[in-house]
C-alpha cells in the first residue's frame, strides 16, 4: 500500500512538473527578405450609423464631453491615441439604404428616416459635412463608402462632385452655400458594401452587380480622376465566393484600385484552440485574391496595381442587434485581433488596407459608459501596431510546436517581423496561442546587428476571459526592457499572450 501511495505521489509529480515546463522555438529575422511596404491604412477603422456609434459615440451634443459640433473630445483624443489612420463610413448594411443628400444642410429641414438595415430611426443630423469635419479633427483620411443597394448612378457621381469639386458646379455650389467652399478632396470610395449577401439592400449577382458599378466607377471617376474606388469583394464565404471575385476583377479591374474582403470571427464554441486558429481563414481568403488578382490583371492587362482593403474584420458573437451590437471583449479576443494585425503585416504586399470594425460602442475597442471613456482589450493590440510597425514587413521563419485543428497543424506561435528603414528598428510580433505554456524562444538576427537593447510590450492577464470595464482595466500594455548579448536573444513569451519586441538596429 505504501508503494502504490509513493507511485502515485510520484506520476502526480510527474505529470505537474510536465506540464510546467515550458515549450521551446526559434525564430530567425532577416531584414533584407522584405515582404512588401506597410500602408498606413492597414491601421484604418470602421463608423456606421448603427448603435451608439456614431450619435452616443462620435457625436452627442449634449455631453459634458463635448465640443462645440458637437463631437465627443474624449473619443477624437482616443481615436487618435489608437493610431487610426482612415475611417471607412456611413457603413456597412446602412450605406445600402442612404441617400446622402438627407444628409445635409440646415440640421432643422433634414428628414427623418428609417435605417432598413437595423431597424433604427436615423435623424441625419450627422452627415457629409460633419463626418468630413470629424475626420479633419481626429486627423483621419476619410473613406466613403456609395449606396450601390438602393442608390443611382448619378447619386454616386454626384457625392463625388459635391465632395471634391472646386466651386462653379451645381453640388460644389451646393456645399459652398453649405458653408464649405474649398473641395474636401477625399480620396478613398467604396463601390458600394457587400452586395454579394443576400442580407444586403440591393442585393445583386456578380455580373449584375458589376455591370452597375462599372458604371458608377467610371461617372465617378470621370468627375475627379484622382479617386481611389474600392470594389465590393467578397463577403458571403459560399461555395461561390471565388466567382464571385473573379467577375468582379475581371469586370471592373481597369477603374478600381482595391477589392474589398469581410472576415469576423468567434468563439461559439468556446474552444480555445479553434479560436485561436480562427485568422488562417482570412489568410487563406487573402492568398487567393491575391491570385485572382494577378490573374485578371494578366488576363485584361491592366497597367494599375490592384491591391485588397481588409475594410472590415473583428471578433464578433457575443452582442447582435438585439443588444446594439456592444460587445465586450476579453483576453482571448486581444489575442485574435493581434493575429489579424500579424497576418495583414505577412501580406503586406498585397493589403494595403484594413479597418476594424467598429470605432466606438459598436464591437468597438472604445466604450463610452456613464458619459466615462474606456478602453476594451482589443484598444491595445490595434495601438501598438499602429504606434509600432512601421516600415517594411520582413519574412521570418518560425519552428515551435504545434496542435491540430481541423486535421491541421497550427503553430503555437503566431508570428509577424517589421523592419523601419528610417529609424532602424527591427519589431517582432508574437502571439502565444498556448493556453498554460509559456514558450522559450531563440530569436536570432541573421543581417546587420542588434543594439544590447530590447522593449517589450506584452499584453497579458491572469485569465484568459478576463474583461476590461468603466472602472477597471485588467487588461493592458506593460513595458520593460531587456538586454541583448550579440546578434540574438531568448525570450519566453508567456502563455496566451501577445508581445512585440522592438530593437534598434546598429
Amino acid at each position: 500500500m505504501k508503494h502504490l501511495v509513493l507511485s502515485l505521489l510520484l506520476l502526480i509529480f510527474c505529470n505537474n512538473f510536465l506540464l510546467s515546463q515550458n515549450l521551446t522555438a526559434r525564430i530567425k529575422v532577416d531584414i533584407e527578405r522584405k515582404i512588401g511596404g506597410i500602408d498606413e491604412n492597414l491601421y484604418g477603422n470602421f463608423t456606421e450609423h448603427l448603435g451608439r456609434c456614431i450619435y452616443g459615440g462620435l457625436y452627442e451634443p449634449g455631453s459634458a464631453k463635448a465640443d462645440n459640433q458637437g463631437f465627443r473630445t474624449d473619443v477624437l483624443n482616443a481615436t487618435k491615441e489608437m493610431g487610426v489612420s482612415l475611417v471607412r463610413w456611413p457603413g456597412g448594411n446602412f450605406a445600402s439604404g442612404y441617400h446622402w443628400m438627407d444628409g445635409i444642410g440646415n440640421k432643422a429641414n433634414r428628414p427623418k428616416r428609417k435605417d432598413l438595415a437595423w431597424g433604427d430611426t436615423e435623424s441625419n443630423q450627422v452627415g457629409t459635412d460633419e463626418f468630413l469635419a470629424w475626420s479633419k479633427a481626429a486627423k483621419v483620411a476619410p473613406y466613403i463608402c456609395v449606396n450601390l443597394g438602393t442608390g443611382s448612378l448619378d447619386e454616386a457621381r454626384n457625392w463625388v462632385e459635391y465632395c471634391n469639386a472646386p466651386t462653379g458646379l451645381y453640388y460644389s455650389d451646393l456645399r459652398a452655400a453649405n458653408g464649405h467652399p474649398e473641395p474636401y478632396n477625399v480620396q478613398y470610395w467604396g463601390l458600394g458594401n457587400e452586395i454579394d449577401g443576400p442580407w444586403q439592400m440591393g442585393h445583386k449577382n456578380a455580373e449584375d452587380y458589376s455591370k452597375f458599378a462599372l458604371e458608377a466607377a467610371k461617372l465617378m471617376k470621370w468627375s475627379d480622376d484622382k479617386i481611389k474606388l474600392i470594389a465590393s469583394g467578397s463577403s458571403n464565404y459560399g461555395s461561390g465566393w471565388t466567382d464571385w471575385n473573379r467577375t468582379v476583377l475581371n469586370s471592373l479591374g481597369g477603374y478600381v484600385d482595391y477589392i474589398s474582403l469581410h472576415n469576423y470571427v468567434g468563439n461559439h464554441d468556446k474552444d480555445h484552440y479553434k479560436f485561436m486558429a480562427s485568422t488562417i481563414f482570412a489568410e487563406n481568403v487573402i492568398k487567393i485574391t491575391e491570385g485572382l488578382i494577378k490573374e485578371a490583371t494578366l488576363k485584361n492587362k491592366i497597367d494599375h496595381p490592384i491591391y485588397i482593403a481588409f475594410d472590415e474584420y473583428n471578433v464578433w458573437y457575443r452582442a447582435w442587434n438585439e443588444q446594439k451590437l456592444e460587445e465586450h471583449y476579453n483576453m482571448q479576443d486581444a489575442l485574435v485581433i493581434a493575429s489579424y494585425l500579424n497576418c495583414f503585416i505577412r501580406n503586406a504586399q498585397i493589403v494595403k488596407m484594413a479597418n476594424l470594425a467598429q470605432l466606438v460602442n459598436v464591437i468597438a475597442p472604445m466604450m463610452v459608459t456613464h458619459d466615462t471613456l474606456w478602453y476594451q482589450t482589443t484598444f491595445y493590440p490595434l495601438q501598438l501596431f499602429a504606434e509600432n510597425c512601421k516600415g517594411n514587413s520582413i519574412a521570418s521563419f518560425v519552428e515551435c510546436a504545434s496542435y491540430k485543428n481541423n486535421d491541421k497543424d497550427v503553430p503555437y506561435l503566431d508570428v509577424s517581423t517589421v523592419y523601419n528603414d528610417t529609424t532602424k528598428e527591427l519589431m517582432i510580433n508574437v502571439v502565444n496561442r498556448h493556453l498554460d505554456k509559456g514558450i522559450t524562444t531563440s530569436i536570432t538576427n541573421q543581417f546587420g546587428n542588434l543594439s544590447n537593447k530590447a522593449m517589450v510590450y506584452e499584453i497579458n492577464s491572469p485569465d484568459i476571459m478576463d474583461e476590461n470595464t468603466v472602472s477597471e482595466q485588467k487588461v493592458k500594455t506593460k513595458e520593460k526592457s531587456i538586454n541583448v548579448s550579440g546578434n540574438s536573444l531568448q525570450y519566453t513569451f508567456p502563455a496566451h499572450s501577445f508581445t512585440m519586441i522592438k530593437i534598434k538596429m546598429n
